[in-house]
């Protein structure tokens, strides 16, 4: 194994807090930049300690924290043995706890390991582990299918996952096992290596986990346990899955699955694992609720009450599928939900599902519907719910045009009262600069960590999004060693957009905080000299220097009159932004409606938009 410790340009650029393009630039002019070690032409190694030999010559400060350290020495070796690396550190972290049950293992490479227990000192062995594992997702993003977070929170809080016993059957990473907040967690996974890491990681937690090593349709290991909720991410369009072999599987209540219908193997081993009355979410290819292989089992599955509701998701493109083992001698239910949602907030999804199960038939969100059982069972039976007029969804149309035209005559667009000023008799204030400011403690700048384990925890997270689109908070956190807090009134800019804060939170990178002596510094006004700045940047240039920002010297009265009107121009942004979005919402709706029978052109004379067809002006 070479001892060499090699990082790619977007890991240099992390390191030198620049964008890619600044690396590439490096390499193109200047001739003493190291040469690459490893890798492809396309994306190759170099050498960390010859890269900050070079950084130190150009005098580009740079930082590589002990986290990034004890990744650059996990990823020394062939790469495609990495999660074996990233499998034994788990178990090295894991013997480090207090009431450790394993030995510790001995790692290959003795620095790592030295590493690795000062790391642990700092950050905890959880955390640690938890770092080592997002690096190794984002640098397999294209092996791991992982699911996201906000899909596992969903996965998990439709199945009530909280209570007793939670099942994974194709675990990964542990993605969805680590989401449930249940006491007692099953998981497998065909490739062992995936299987260690998800152990660890539950083990890390203190969580009671047992994880089996093994091809889950070929040899359950679990097959003697029961689950109080199982979530399922299985894979797709799987040929060799067993079907040969397991033609008699006491699994298949439902009918055989065909040789091409992988899928509906997973849907039954989830229901075969359930206790009576325990619900299983499982993600599943669009094409499976109307192929017509899988008819018979879907007809089954909704002639004994198994399948409850099917949800078309957004994004990413895949159905969820509600299933519940029914209790011997349940009525089965007389309706099946199906519902087509709209972008990635789940909220809508559990309302939906909420009404649907206390028998709210009729009172379901937009774009769900209750549909009769004994409807879908015709010779297709086909579950999937873009292939249905969900007539609720459609019967609103109308209704969400409206209200949309009134959110959009709402906005006022009003931009600040602003006149040319004659030519000055006087020459402007002499400007200062924001590193001026911040060398003599009028302003502290902090940076987001590029790393923050988000999806869980305490926390609100701010993230690049939000700042961008002026909304609260998005995500959540626990509280991690080097985050960055701001508080209301703080400064906070990054991807060219701009905010004094109202909410606090924790900062998502690649964000900066500004934090001002507000007796000496407006906030508002600092923030118009960091859009000021953000607007002057060159196209192309890798990236802002914000502490070269020209701040005029003015006294703070002036500095806060020029900043309410800051203040009034980012609202404006604001309303700008909120009436482009309604105006595509009122062409998409206006259009849909035209074609579904929900809205109709107005008779001549009458207002447009006025309010709903018949009611005039």
């Amino acid at each position: 194994m070479s001892q060499d410790a090699t990082v790619n340009a977007a890991e240099i650029a992390r390191l030198v807090d620049v964008g890619r393009a600044a690396v590439s630039n490096w390499r193109r002019r200047h001739e003493d930049f190291p040469q690459p070690i490893a890798g492809t032409t396309s994306s190759p190694l170099f050498s960390l300690r010859e890269v900050e030999d070079w950084l130190r010559r150009n005098g580009k400060p740079y930082e590589v924290s002990l986290a990034d350290r004890v990744w650059q020495r996990l990823r020394l070796g062939d790469d495609l043995s990495l999660g074996d690396r990233v499998a034994a550190t788990g178990r090295f972290l894991l013997s480090l706890t207090p009431r450790a049950e394993i030995d510790r293992p001995e790692l290959d490479d003795p620095d790592t390991a030295r590493l690795l227990i000062r790391l642990a000192e700092q950050r905890g062995p959880a955390a640690a582990f938890e770092f080592v594992c997002a690096r190794y997702a984002e640098t397999h993003s294209r092996r791991l299918a992982l699911t996201s977070p906000d899909l596992a929170t969903l996965m998990v809080t439709l199945t009530d996952a909280g209570r007793g016993t939670v099942l994974d059957p194709a675990c990964g990473l542990g993605t969805l096992l680590m989401t449930a907040p249940s006491a007692r967690r099953l998981g497998q996974d065909i490739d062992p290596t995936r299987a260690s890491i998800t152990e660890s990681r539950l083990r890390l937690h203190t969580v009671d986990a047992r994880i089996a090593p093994a091809d889950t349709l070929l040899d359950d290991h679990l097959a003697t346990e029961l689950a109080d909720a199982v979530v399922c991410d299985p894979p797709f369009n799987e040929r060799s899955w067993g079907h040969a072999h397991l033609t008699a599987d006491p699994r298949w209540q439902y009918g055989i699955p065909p040789r091409s219908e992988s899928e509906l193997a997973w849907v039954q081993h989830c229901l075969a694992r359930l206790r009576p009355a325990g619900h299983a979410a499982v993600l599943m290819p669009p094409a499976a609720a109307g192929r017509r292989a899988g008819r018979r089992i879907r007809a089954n599955l909704l002639r004994a009450g198994a399948l409850r509701a099917v949800v078309t998701l957004a994004a990413p493109a895949v159905d969820l599928w509600l299933l519940r083992r029914p209790h011997p001698g349940d009525t089965p239910p007389s309706h099946l939900m199906l519902m087509a949602a709209e972008g990635d907030d789940p909220t809508d999804v559990l309302t939906a599902w909420r009404r649907f199960d206390t028998g709210r038939h009729d009172d379901l969100p937009p774009g769900a519907a209750a549909l009769p059982v004994v409807d879908l069972l015709d010779e297709t039976v086909d579950v999937g719910p873009t292939s249905h007029r969900l007539g609720r969804h459609h019967q609103n149309l109308g209704a969400r045009f409206h209200s949309a035209l009134d959110q959009l005559r709402a906005l006022t667009l009003a931009a600040p009262a602003l006149t040319p000023t004659p030519t000055p008799d006087h020459p402007p204030p002499t400007p200062t600069t924001l590193g001026e400011l911040a060398r003599a403690g009028l302003v502290t700048i902090r940076t987001a960590p590029t790393r923050l384990t988000t999806g869980t925890g305490r926390e609100p997270v701010l993230t690049a999004t939000d700042l961008a689109e002026g909304g609260p908070p998005s995500d959540r956190a626990e509280w991690q060693p080097g985050c960055v807090r701001v508080d209301i009134g703080d400064v906070v800019a990054g991807l060219g957009a701009v905010r004094v804060v109202d909410t606090p939170a924790i900062l998502a990178s690649p964000l900066t905080r500004y934090r001002v002596d507000p007796d000496q510094i407006d906030p508002h006004f600092l923030a118009g000299v960091l859009l000021a700045a953000t607007a002057r940047h060159l196209p192309g240039a890798s990236r802002v220097d914000p502490r070269r920002a020209q701040v005029p010297r003015l006294p703070i009265e002036e500095q806060r009159a020029y900043g309410r009107v800051v203040l009034r121009l980012l609202q404006l942004q604001d309303q700008a932004r909120q009436a482009a979005e309604l105006g595509r919402t009122l062409v998409r709706l206006g259009v849909d409606g035209l074609l579904e029978g929900s809205l109709r052109p107005g008779e001549p004379g009458e207002a447009d938009g006025a309010g709903p067809p018949g009611e005039g002006s």
